[in-house]
């Protein structure tokens, strides 16, 4: 127990005063267990030091077990040394003889190798002069074998003269296989008729020569064998672009009429594959030569044809050879239209090619890497475009002739257009368009199945210049002439006065540019998949998106403008009426009313044939446009009476309902709440007007300030003129309307960007008062084309903004003064 404890145990033991009688027996007890304990104390000690006089003993027993132990060890070692000494006594002469059977054995074997050698050499000098090739052949291998065991022991003058004298017997064998197939396709063959089974044991011996022996055999074969075809077709009468299929036709032939040559052959040599390489290369150079010379340029139809045979051929060695099949696909002859000279014209082009053109070389250094490559058929060699590589630097005459029919059959298209789209039709979009993107996939296949590489490039830039040639005949189909902000910024002068068909002409025309824009992109990305790939970074059509995005732009602010035309037609109607001379209120007003019909002729048509994107553009332009074009158009009546007021207010209201109804009419709500928004803000402030020359003319100046903050002492004095004051009585009013000054400015509210809309809100022409402003900035404008997508932003509108900026410097007109404010 914890000493801390002692005295709770005690405690515990001892809880009373009673309980203290007990004491006396709990130390007798606690002595007893003393003594117990001293006394197995002191017997533990005792057996303590009996236990440490006999651990010595037991030590040094052991020790001497250990010194007996080392000392057998050591008299083992002994005996094993006398033993190996005496082992090694009556070995000694046994092993003397052991080396000796050995070298007298190996030097058996050598000189029974040696006998076999000098008898082989000598049966072979007898077998090569009697030109014995098989034997002869199976020969040279046993001598091979043997001359590799005396590798070690060519410093000898025998093995020396042995080696040397195999040496000459294989360069004599050398000698005489060459000789006997210099007969080879003399017509000997035909008289001798073991001559071909002797080429073919000889064949044999050249396998078992070095593989040097064998490539220059079947190349001096080769070339003699080409030596006709160079002949022949270097003359003056075949060596013509015209006669190139003859030459493929006389090589397959030669392969027919020689089938039974090429069977001397080992199948291993590969003889009729190399013989068509040499052959392509030869050709290939006579091509080059060919074209070269030509002092004009060549026949568009004999060069495709050419072209194409050439082709044709290199696909079927391809697959000869193990180049593999490639997909096929069939061009009509129409494809391709006459040349001026009448001439032969590219038919059934089959094949469509997925290869790179490699540019080969015949240089020396180029035949002799070719042959590293050319030894197995199908490794490391490209049939295709080993000869027709050399026709595309002379292709340029027939992207020339592409161009021009492409040019041709855009003009054809766009004659024959109606500019009008069958009814039931989904699409909207004019035939000339989906017709010239058929045009240019037929010569897109036509080219892709003749190359894939610089031409088929050059053809791509054809494409873009076509297109942009179409976005061009789009642009001037539209109605000319332009009004407000249109004509400040691009000089034009007049209206411009569109007519039912001529709004669904325009319709089709931002339809059509729409589908050319998209479809441009995937044409670009199907030629950039097929084109070779050096070629394909620069496969781009963004300027000519560019240019179907500005058609789209000139399109839509055309057709806003010609609503703006009708619009101020009515407006103009509205000036003249008497509105001074009123004497009562009646219905709303018959240019009212004419503005109703014009839009419910008008906007269901562009809603129906107008995608919403492009239509919310409207919406936004209208809203930018009418309602404060009819806020500007009450300065320009001459007086207004109290009760022309209160009709000019009815007539308000009414054009207020007829505009916010325009996205109902078009059956497109999805963006009509901006829209809605901005058409409530700007026709109330046309009705403030309107009030404002209701009110009394004590507080004119009170009501003026308060519902119209932002507006001018030139304003104002236009709205005491409309009251009809006098000048005596307007300078008065006027100079206390300067003295307090005019109401609070805020800031003029920002037509409202709809995201999605096509192309960017731009304000309409006003007249002279420089306080309204509704020119959004440019960044807004940036921001409001970028919605477009697709590089709306990067050309039409641009221009347009830098038209605007050209304007400032007017001197007159209300762009001018719009800026100045």
């Amino acid at each position: 127990m914890d000493k801390s404890s002692t005295l709770e145990y005690i405690n515990q033991m001892f809880p009373t005063e009673a309980s203290l009688s007990g004491v006396e027996p709990l130390m007798q007890k606690i002595h007893s267990e003393i003594r117990r304990i001293d006394s197995e104390i002191l017997a533990a000690v005792r057996q303590q030091s009996n236990s440490g006089t006999k651990a010595k003993e037991d030590l040094a027993a052991a020790t001497h077990a250990v010194e007996e132990l080392m000392y057998k060890i050591r008299e083992i070692k002994t005996k094993a040394e006398q033993s190996e000494t005496m082992v090694q006594e009556i070995c000694r002469d046994i092993k003397k003889l052991d080396f000796a059977k050995k070298h007298i054995t190996t030097t058996i074997t050598a000189l029974h190798r040696l006998t076999m050698l000098v008898s082989a050499i000598e049966q072979l000098q007898i077998m090569a002069s009697k030109r014995q090739y098989k034997e002869a052949a199976a020969q040279l291998e046993a001598v091979n074998q043997l001359c590799s065991h005396f590798e070690a022991y060519r410093d000898i003058p025998k093995i020396t003269e042995l080696r040397e004298k195999f040496k000459n017997i294989k360069q004599i064998l050398k000698s005489h296989v060459f000789s006997d197939f210099s007969s080879l396709g003399t017509g000997k063959e035909s008289e001798e008729t073991n001559l071909l089974q002797h080429l073919s044991d000889a064949c044999l011996v050249v396998d078992a020569l070095e593989p040097s022996v064998r490539e220059e055999l079947v190349n001096t074969f080769c070339s003699r064998e080409l030596t006709s075809y160079e002949q022949i077709f270097e003359g003056a009468e075949l060596a013509k672009l015209d006669k190139t299929e003859r030459r493929y036709a006389w090589i397959k032939r030669r392969m027919r009429t020689n089938e039974e040559i090429w069977k001397i052959f080992p199948p291993s040599w590969h003889v009729p594959y190399r013989l068509c390489i040499l052959f392509c290369k030869k050709t290939r150079k006579q091509l080059e030569e060919i074209l070269v010379n030509l002092k004009e340029k060549p026949d568009v139809g004999t060069l495709l044809l050419a072209l194409q045979r050439t082709l044709e051929f290199e696909d079927e060695l391809a697959e000869k050879f193990g180049g593999g099949a490639r997909s096929k696909e069939i061009i009509s002859e129409d494809d391709i239209d006459k040349g001026e000279n009448n001439s032969q014209l590219v038919s059934d082009i089959r094949k469509k090619y997925e290869r790179k053109l490699a540019a080969h070389q015949g240089t020396e250094d180029e035949e002799k890497d070719g042959n590293k490559d050319v030894s197995v058929p199908g490794a490391g060699f490209n049939f295709r475009g080993i000869i027709s590589s050399c026709f595309e630097p002379h292709l340029t005459v027939y992207i020339e002739l592409e161009e021009k029919t492409l040019m041709e059959s855009l003009e054809k298209l766009v004659q024959e257009e109606t500019w009008d789209i069958e009814e039931g039709s989904q699409n909207n979009v004019l035939t000339s368009s989906m017709q010239l993107f058929l045009i240019i996939k037929r010569s897109l296949k036509r080219c892709s199945a003749l190359t894939k590489n610089q031409t088929l490039f050059n053809l791509f830039k054809v494409f873009q210049r076509v297109l942009k040639a179409y976005a061009t005949k789009l642009f001037a189909k539209l109605p000319k002439g332009g009004v407000g902000l249109v004509a400040a910024a691009t000089g034009i002068d007049g209206q411009i006065k569109t007519s039912d068909r001529d709004e669904r002409v325009i319709c089709y025309i931002v339809n059509s540019a729409e589908y050319c824009h998209k479809t441009a992109g995937e044409l670009a990305e199907s030629v950039s998949k097929i084109i070779d790939s050096q070629y394909a970074d620069g496969v781009d059509m963004s300027e000519v998106q560019d240019e179907f995005s500005a058609v789209i732009t000139k399109a839509l602010v055309t057709l806003v403008h010609g609503l703006e035309t009708k619009f101020d037609i009515e407006m103009a109607a509205m000036t003249r009426i008497p509105w001074n001379t009123l004497e009562s209120v009646g219905d709303q007003s018959g240019y009212v009313n004419n503005i109703n019909l014009m839009l419910n002729n008008s906007i269901p048509v562009l809603g129906s044939l107008l995608s919403p994107i492009y239509f919310q553009f409207f919406l936004d332009k209208l809203a930018s446009s009418l309602g404060p074009r009819f806020y500007v158009n009450i300065f320009k009546c001459k007086q207004i009476s109290e009760t022309g007021a209160q009709q000019m207010l009815l007539d308000t209201q009414a054009i207020k309902t007829i505009l916010l109804d325009i996205p109902s009419l078009g059956r497109q709500t999805s963006s009509a709440a901006s829209y809605s928004k901005f058409v409530s803000r700007e026709m109330s402030k046309a009705e403030a007007l309107l009030k404002v020359i209701l009110s009394p003319v004590d507080s004119v100046a009170d009501t003026y300030r308060a519902l119209l903050p932002e507006g001018t002492t030139m304003e104002f004095q236009r709205v005491l003129e409309l009251k009809g004051l006098k000048k005596a009585d307007q300078q008065t009013i006027l100079d206390d309307f300067n003295k307090l000054g005019p109401g609070i400015v805020q800031p003029p509210v920002a037509p409202p960007v709809i995201p999605a809309a096509p192309v960017p809100t731009i304000a309409p022409a006003m007249s002279n008062i420089a306080s309204v402003s509704l020119i959004a900035s440019g960044e807004d404008v940036l921001t409001r084309a970028a919605a477009l997508g697709r590089g709306a932003a990067s050309t039409g509108f641009k221009r347009f903004l830098a038209l605007t900026e050209a304007a400032k410097d007017r001197k007159d007109g209300p762009f001018r003064k719009l800026f100045n404010a």
